[in-house]
């Protein structure tokens, strides 16, 4: 069995580097004075601290304090018209600034206007649940907490969504490996068969990109055809002519031989 490897750290240099192209942010404009946008930034104000808001393509965007989510929701919702939550997750921003960042997406039915509302909390703090409010937000809270294990507080049913009950780690995560970790390698062995069947079956391989050229069940392997099955020796292996059809009407073999004459 293979050792274990903590992946706490496993794309942190995503930030300390310049490997990765860090996309441009969108660019963003002030609130018009006397816009609706005013007026609702003007409302939020009343129920806590706004630390920034702007527009961005078009939409608000509030950063509130996080203990003040589900007031300054319900002051959205009844004094101001956005009618209903469209959308609630999170950004994973631990690496970089220690944080998540929650977002709620909101829709203005009457108007036809988008806002959006964020706040920032620690690894190990929670937010109110807005379920009493928006029983859209029941399903997107319990995919922000299997997701990311953000927890929100007098949730009525708050358990994972998507991923089995027992699984380790939350795969939105920055931190969590792009092919799941050691767990996730044999979490079906272990269900199926048993831990004891480990070396028998073997980790499981999440990576479905992945192509074998030695493959010859899964693969067309287009010049160098064996019988389906087929075991290969790479040392070995034949190279065989790829041949076009013909056909009454066109000359495939023909037509390769003119597109190389072109090129």
């Amino acid at each position: 069995m293979r050792k274990y490897t903590p992946k706490d750290n496993v794309q942190k240099k995503a930030y300390y580097t310049d490997r990765f192209w860090v996309a441009p942010r969108v660019p963003t404009s002030d609130v018009e004075a006397g816009s609706h946008y005013a007026k609702v930034v003007e409302t939020v104000s009343k129920y806590t601290t706004v630390t920034n808001s702007r527009i961005e393509i078009g939409q608000l965007v509030v950063q509130i304090e996080a203990k003040d989510n589900f007031t300054v929701i319900k002051a959205l919702r009844d004094e101001c018209g956005y009618a209903m939550c469209s959308e609630i997750s999170a950004v994973d921003y631990l690496a970089q600034d220690g944080e998540f960042e929650v977002f709620y997406q909101l829709l203005n039915l009457n108007e036809a206007k988008r806002m959006r509302v964020v706040c920032r909390i620690g690894e190990n703090e929670a937010v109110e649940s807005i379920v009493p409010l928006f029983k859209s937000a029941n399903f997107a809270e319990r995919e922000m907490f299997d997701m990311f294990g953000i927890k929100a507080n007098n949730h009525p049913f708050l358990k994972r969504i998507l991923m089995p009950d027992d699984w380790v780690g939350h795969p939105l995560r920055k931190t969590y490996p792009l092919h799941g970790d050691e767990a996730a390698a044999w979490y079906e062995v272990d269900k199926i068969f048993g831990k004891e069947y480990r070396d028998i079956v073997g980790p499981e391989n999440r990576d479905q990109s992945r192509v074998d050229r030695y493959d010859s069940q899964r693969f067309a392997r287009v010049g160098y055809e064996v019988p389906f099955g087929a075991e290969i020796d790479p040392e070995n292996e034949q190279k065989t002519p790829i041949e076009y059809s013909t056909t009454f009407m066109t000359d495939y073999n023909a037509g390769s031989t003119q597109l190389k004459k072109r090129k």
